[in-house]
């Protein structure tokens, strides 16, 4: 969905390059950690400037949330599986560098023309504003962050959407490098799963959804999820591994810790065990001891009887 509102200012005359709230700074830089060797350290720079504070348009009459639901509870939770094990589970693109996951959230790439709304965008080298009730900082604002973000996600729910027509020309020309149409319901044909990459400010389809430069991929996965069993879009790390969820790290920290109290009792177990099996040892030992005693009193005695002294050399 999207809104039919529009800005009623016009745009900036003049674009200061200084860092905007949620702009990253120091790009690049590395802080020790090894970035994946098929990918850059440094994102491309952005065409886009953040503009200053100073030189937001206005935003009095731009309505950033039209109370619109959601398509469906499939899309619901899809969105949320796409933004939440990205913070969950991924430590970002490397050398330290932020992100910004979004879902349902207008995209405002100009100003005094309607926003997009994609069902999920992420956004590298920006960090999420301090104060997320500012105006400016209740939805995507391109000239706030600087730049279009790097990936665009679409769940189709319908074919009234326009994602492989209108949306599709709307984001190569903002130039976003990453566009994923995933439609469950097959409503703009046979396939899943479509991945575009901009190249020349045109998108191309890719063969697969991979994105090397952020170390990601995107593909299909059947599985439950929050109790539904479907087939849905997915992160996965470079190596082919999907991003777990909180509740998946959770499972897996709980299986772990079960792993290693059984472990653990095993160990006592079988440290018990050794004990007292070291104790029957030594009871043996001892009662053949007693045995060997008990038999070297009595053949004293009988050599006594005998009128021989054990006791003479």
């Amino acid at each position: 969905m999207s809104s039919t509102h529009t800005a009623g200012a016009t745009a900036p005359t003049r674009a200061r390059r200084r860092p905007a709230p949620g702009q990253a700074t120091g790009r690049g830089r590395s802080t020790g950690s090894s970035p994946a060797p098929d990918r850059p350290t440094t994102a491309p720079p952005s065409p886009i400037a953040a503009l200053d504070p100073a030189d937001w348009p206005d935003l009095s009459d731009v309505v950033t949330e039209d109370d619109q639901p959601v398509d469906n509870i499939f899309s619901e939770k899809q969105q949320r599986l796409l933004t939440e094990t990205l913070y969950s589970s991924w430590p970002g693109p490397g050398d330290g560098r932020p992100f910004l996951a979004l879902a349902n959230v207008g995209l405002f790439f100009a100003v005094g023309r309607p926003p997009l709304v994609p069902d999920m965008m992420l956004s590298v080298d920006v960090s999420a504003p301090d104060e997320v009730w500012t105006k400016a900082h209740r939805s995507y604002f391109v000239w706030v962050y600087g730049k279009p973000p790097d990936v665009v996600i679409e769940v189709v729910s319908n074919d009234e959407g326009g994602e492989d027509g209108r949306k599709l020309a709307e984001y190569a020309r903002i130039g976003i490098p990453h566009y994923v149409i995933f439609d469950p319901e097959r409503h703009l044909g046979p396939e899943l799963l479509r991945v575009y990459r901009l190249e020349g400010g045109v998108y191309q389809r890719a063969a697969d959804g991979r994105l090397p430069r952020l170390g990601l991929s995107l593909d299909l996965w059947s599985g439950a999820y929050e109790q539904v069993q479907e087939t849905w879009l997915r992160w996965f790390d470079a190596e082919g591994r999907p991003l777990p969820t909180g509740a998946e790290r959770a499972q897996a920290a709980e299986s772990d810790a079960a792993r290693t109290k059984r472990a653990a009792a095993a160990d006592v177990a079988d440290a018990a065990g050794l004990a007292a099996a070291a104790a029957s040892r030594a009871a043996l030992a001892e009662g053949r001891a007693a045995d060997a005693e008990a038999r070297a009193a009595a053949l004293a005695e009988r050599l006594r009887s005998l009128g021989v002294d054990p006791e003479t050399p």
